[in-house]
């Protein structure tokens, strides 16, 4: 079945022009979706905890900072931009006691939705607008004329309105200028987590992990190893990204592109994607959720001791030495640390 897609053309910016927004949350996403609704002209405001680290930063980019409740009683939209595993807290904190009929709560992942840890009220609309890309790249888009497509969905229209206002919302963030693709938050929640898990970070880490982790037991220069399962991954990216992986096939020389398809499926076989089909039934079915939420509440010991392990990994001394001597690679950008403060 083929999306149904969206345009400027087919969003009414009126939908939310005389709507107060409040953006709780100041990390990647929120900085992005402030600034580019604040520069489209809506009413932002932005809703953070007095001690949150962000206060400052926000204040300093011409953003109006508020408690999260004040935020929310003031706003008639409210965008989610909280960590999974704390949203929950703070919406029944802050945000549940100060939503009247007829306000919009949105969301940038369907998570808490999907997997019943908030529950809102009957008379609000409940959206989502997930632009697929960080919120570096959302609000470098947008400042260069541009935008990062997104995906919107309605899990609840308490008012008739709710589409209308997703996809005001989606343009306003510069999300219309690459396209909007409508889907539902369950759809969106299982793909976002599987696309994390299995391919676009799991998957990707640990097999340029393996590949270099092969290279170096066997012998060979750590450098050598570095260029050949990470530096040089960039390249065949973004051709895919470009062309497709058939035109990136056709960028590359036949030797690499036989390599490609004879040794590719040994590596990634019938059991890896057995793998990524237990995977997907953990997200399907609560499991991961569950054992996330958890890990959160009991102050998340085993995700640090993983970070932790994966930043002293040898890939990252030896990457980190071999890009001093690459300045070109971040001329002209800033660093992703140094592009949002925290997640409120």
């Amino acid at each position: 079945m083929a999306a149904n897609m969206y345009y400027e053309a087919d969003c009414d910016r009126s939908a939310i022009a005389n709507r107060k927004v409040a953006i709780l949350g100041y990390g990647s996403q929120g900085h992005a979706h402030a600034l580019n609704l604040k520069e489209s002209g809506i009413d932002v405001r932005i809703g953070l905890r007095k001690d949150s680290g962000s206060v400052d930063k926000a204040k300093s980019e011409g953003l109006k900072v508020l408690p999260i409740a004040d935020a929310v009683a003031e706003a008639d939209v409210i965008m989610m931009l909280l960590p999974d595993t704390t949203m929950a807290e703070v919406y029944e904190a802050d945000v549940a006691p100060n939503l009247d009929d007829g306000d919009a709560l949105f969301f940038a992942h369907g998570f808490n939705i999907r997997f019943d840890l908030i529950t809102p009220p009957a008379g609000v609309d409940v959206c989502m607008v997930a632009p697929k890309g960080p919120g570096h790249l959302v609000r470098r888009t947008y400042t260069e004329g541009g935008g990062v497509p997104a995906l919107i969905a309605v899990e609840n229209d308490a008012t008739g309105g709710a589409k209308a206002l997703a996809l005001a919302y989606a343009d306003a963030i510069g999300g219309a200028r690459a396209g909007i693709i409508e889907t539902t938050f369950t759809e969106e929640t299982e793909t976002d987590l599987f696309g994390e898990q299995a391919v676009l970070c799991g998957g990707t880490t640990a097999l340029v992990q393996a590949g270099f982790e092969t290279l170096i037991e066997a012998g060979y220069q750590p450098e050598v190893a570095y260029f050949e399962c990470l530096h040089e991954l960039k390249l065949i990216v973004d051709l895919m990204y470009q062309e497709g992986i058939a035109g990136m096939r056709y960028s590359i020389s036949d030797t690499a592109e036989y390599g490609d398809l004879t040794r590719g499926p040994r590596v990634v076989n019938a059991e890896t994607k057995a793998e990524m089909g237990r995977i997907l039934t953990e997200i399907q079915d609560g499991t991961f959720a569950s054992e996330w939420v958890a890990e959160g509440r009991g102050g998340r010991e085993n995700f640090h001791a993983l970070e932790d392990a994966g930043k002293t990994h040898p890939i990252e001394k030896v990457g980190a030495k071999l890009r001093e001597m690459m300045p070109f690679i971040n001329a002209g950008t800033t660093s992703v640390r140094s592009t949002s403060g925290g997640q409120g």
